[in-house]
């Protein structure tokens, strides 16, 4: 019995050591951490300075409302925080932190100086801690606000400095948070100087748009749809990314949650649901999402590091956000403006006059999607439009045609006997001709497929398919939705099935191995989720396996309704399968390749 360990309370200073364990886990922890204090401060500057990817020295000053002695010698201690101050509050959090755990966290591990002064007071205040313990505490002259230097992160850790990856690993980590809360706060104007070179130099911001053009490349906005939805007690807000944004991780995804960089994966759901029609599976498009919801409605407090948050109602959110992304991606938006000083545009990119262009026919537009319900059977030609005389000026006065997602545009003709050129407002796009049908026949089918009217094609003889037993019961059970889909299906004995019609979108495959994956489908999905992707993978293939082929040559006729069959689509650039349906370049793009080659 003597052998029994012995319980003891653990001393602060190891306290602290463990918490560091979860709060810091790199430099990058420690960046996010001093940020998000610097926000709650209301600071609208805040600069941060590292030297050998953090390891060594990492520094944060802001310009928020400071602190007094006797504030900053309590910021140090465990669970000391100005953010919450009972256990109601924990359900009505709106800063970023809130713990208290943070300074004296990072305290502990590393040589820690805090220099602080609020605007009320003519000194500031210098406070040095080593390895959690404070050596001195002084009066000092500083401007108002906060700066706080780190050096030798976790030199009193040796394991934990030892898992410390390469510099330029470590910086890039520091890079993406500071990308991630310039995203979430455009109106804060934050520097970061690496070894004495200038990372990042973001003023403040009026806008999203305008961060992310300052952090990316100005023609990437060219990609990206607002989103602008409010549902109930939902607000959501931000870009969302055409399918050829799509990558192979979620590098440009970012979602706030009430300001808060967060992971969510009911979130995640909701965006591959949308986009997987779109971009196929493995890709991953641009998104700035923010979710502003009542407080009460997130837990924020899942995660030591706060990374995940959980809803109390996760599935209105993902109801909601589904269809403001679909609305957002709908949207035809205009050809953003070109600034003069740094790019003239040519005057050919200008819709020409309706004489210059009797050779070709105007582009049909398709109508408007924004605010009106999309008809669920596109028009089988299209329509034709009004017919002015050749010499005749438009009329200013008169309401022009909507356009086609992609703005103005006509044919010009087709490169190489195969891909369509279309001219512009800002420039000109190369369709892919069997990309453009493969999205033109799924939305189509997927069309009469939401809607219950789908058109049958009747078999020149019935033809019966015996299936294995557990196939043949799960064909059994989804019979009445099998002849909703378009089947013509009868139990023809034990596990035999009598099949004399087929929905018309089916006519590519073969009926055996369709006919058991459908109703396994809708076995396990109903109406659902599931039994959708299931049968949108299937139309998907038809839709492929239907659409015209490269060596085909099309007439100018066809080429028109083609364009105009797209341009009806919901999402006209890309193919089911992910595949682009139109390459754009702009005059400003041609402009500065024949600048760089010496020819202007």
């Amino acid at each position: 019995m003597n052998n029994l360990p012995t319980i003891t309370l653990l001393e602060d200073q190891v306290i602290n050591k463990i918490a560091a364990g979860e709060v810091v886990e790199r430099p990058a922890s420690v960046v996010k951490e001093l940020f998000e204090n610097a926000i709650d401060a209301q600071s609208d500057r805040i600069e941060v300075t590292v030297e050998r990817g953090g390891a060594r020295r990492l520094t944060l000053t802001d310009n928020g409302h400071g602190m007094t002695r006797d504030q900053a010698l309590l910021s140090l201690e465990r669970h000391a925080t100005s953010k919450i101050q009972s256990e109601a509050d924990i359900e009505q959090i709106t800063t970023l932190g809130f713990r208290g755990e943070a300074l004296a966290a990072i305290a502990s591990v590393s040589r820690f100086t805090l220099t602080t002064r609020p605007a009320d007071q003519l000194e500031g205040t210098l406070i040095h801690i080593e390895g959690g313990k404070i050596i001195r505490c002084e009066e000092t002259g500083c401007p108002i606000g906060t700066q706080i230097e780190i050096s030798d992160l976790f030199y009193n850790v040796p394991a934990r400095r030892k898992f410390l990856r390469a510099e330029q690993t470590e910086l890039s980590h520091i890079r993406q948070t500071i990308l991630v809360h310039a995203l979430a706060h455009p109106t804060v104007g934050i520097t970061l100087t690496a070894d004495g070179r200038a990372l990042y130099q973001l003023h403040a911001a009026g806008t999203l748009a305008d961060r992310i053009s300052a952090l990316y490349q100005p023609a990437f906005l060219h990609q990206l749809r607002p989103i602008q939805f409010h549902q109930d007690d939902i607000q959501l807000e931000g870009y969302a990314g055409l399918p050829q944004t799509g990558r192979k991780d979620r590098t440009d995804q970012f979602i706030f949650v009430n300001g808060r960089p967060a992971s969510a994966p009911i979130v995640y759901h909701a965006v591959n649901e949308v986009y997987h029609p779109l971009i196929g599976r493995g890709r991953f498009p641009a998104l700035f999402l923010f979710i502003t919801l009542p407080p009460e409605s997130v837990d924020v407090n899942v995660h030591p590091t706060k990374k995940e948050v959980r809803f109390r109602q996760p599935q209105p959110l993902r109801d909601t956000l589904i269809q403001a992304l679909k609305k957002a991606l709908q949207q035809t938006i205009d050809p953003p403006e070109i600034d003069a000083q740094e790019s003239t545009v040519p005057p050919t990119a200008l819709p020409p006059q309706r004489e210059r262009q009797q050779q070709w026919e105007p582009l049909l537009v398709r109508p408007d999607l924004i605010g009106v319900s999309k008809p669920k059977d596109p028009p089988s030609s299209p329509p034709t439009p009004a017919k002015q005389p050749a010499t005749s000026e438009p009329s200013l006065n008169a309401n022009p045609p909507t356009e086609a997602p992609w703005g103005w545009c006509r044919t010009v003709g087709q490169l190489g006997g195969h891909y369509i050129v279309l001219e512009t407002r800002d420039g000109f796009a190369l369709m892919e001709p069997r990309a453009a049908h493969e999205r033109v026949l799924y939305e189509k089918c997927m069309t009469a497929f939401e809607s219950g009217s789908i058109d049958q094609q009747q078999l020149l003889a019935p033809e019966t398919i015996e299936l294995a037993p557990a196939d043949a019961e799960r064909v059994r059970q989804a019979l009445p939705l099998l002849n909703e889909l378009g089947f013509s299906i009868d139990a023809f004995g034990s596990d035999t099935f009598l099949i004399d019609a087929l929905p018309v979108w089916v006519q590519h495959q073969p009926i055996e191995p369709l006919l058991y994956e459908t109703a396994r489908a809708l076995a396990e999905g109903g109406r659902s989720k599931a039994a959708r992707e299931g049968l949108a993978e299937i139309i998907m293939q038809t839709a492929c396996a239907g659409a015209v082929r490269t060596s085909d040559s099309l007439t100018e006729k066809a080429i028109e309704k083609l364009i105009t069959d797209l341009a009806q689509t919901e999402m006209p650039y890309t193919s089911p399968c992910g595949r682009p349906t139109l390459i754009f370049t702009s005059y400003s793009e041609l402009e500065r390749s024949f600048q760089k080659n010496g020819s202007i």
